[in-house]
């Protein structure tokens, strides 16, 4: 059994997933992030960052407990707990696999929130900070759509990188983004967002996706930036 300790963001959305691509159990833990629970001492033992998601694998290497935070690193452990071919075995499509997935830790996650949050959060507006995350984006989504004119998934076949950038797309409209200007990230992301496994996962914790605005005090929690 895995103890998921998430909430409904793209990452951990990512995770979500996964663990029903897998097949693997696990209860789902919510961490408000609104609310401040990922300060808790608790989660923080989890995850020292006080970001979600993680997870407690109860049946980890050795047959002993594990505790993994960061969505990359937690993603690479299950497709290898679970032998998936959602990171190939062959070492050529492996590393194919794992250059698109630090694609996204590295590059589109923290450009694409940044566009985000200068564009919705921001306790004033910023200018240079909208222009300059909304022009990145439009570069990432163009990196996108060009390797999905060249292969049907990121790395050839369908596995741990596309997981990990799809949630991210689900928010182009508040990254300042059409789909409609990219044929092949559409085909890709229309496609991939009907396997059974990623609307389940998607589903979790739906209940809890926030559909009213944040108060200030939320926003600090979440930003660490004083509202004006």
């Amino acid at each position: 059994m895995i103890d998921l300790y998430s909430w409904p963001t793209p990452n951990g959305h990512k995770v979500h997933i996964m663990l029903e691509e897998t097949g693997l159990d696990y209860r789902v833990h919510g961490v408000d992030i609104a609310k401040g629970d990922q300060f808790e001492p608790d989660f923080l033992k989890l995850s020292p960052n006080n970001k979600i998601p993680a997870i407690l694998d109860h049946d980890g290497p050795g047959g002993k407990p594990i505790s993994l935070f960061e969505s990359g690193a937690i993603l690479i452990y299950l497709a290898e707990k679970t032998g998936s071919e959602l990171l190939p075995s062959d070492p050529a499509k492996r590393y194919e696999t794992l250059q698109w997935l630090m694609f996204q830790m590295g590059g589109l996650g923290p450009m694409l929130g940044q566009a985000h949050h200068f564009r919705k959060y921001a306790p004033e507006t910023v200018e240079y900070g909208i222009n300059r995350y909304t022009n990145e984006a439009t570069r990432l989504y163009g990196v996108m759509d060009k390797r999905l004119g060249e292969a049907e998934y990121l790395a050839g076949s369908y596995s741990i990188a596309d997981i990990a950038c799809l949630p991210w797309i689900r928010s182009y409209k508040d990254q300042g983004q059409d789909l409609d200007r990219y044929p092949n990230l559409k085909r890709w992301f229309l496609t991939i967002k009907e396997r059974l496994a990623v609307r389940r996962g998607l589903a979790v914790l739906e209940e809890s996706t926030r559909k009213t605005p944040y108060n200030d005090e939320e926003l600090k929690r979440l930003f660490n930036v004083e509202r004006k």
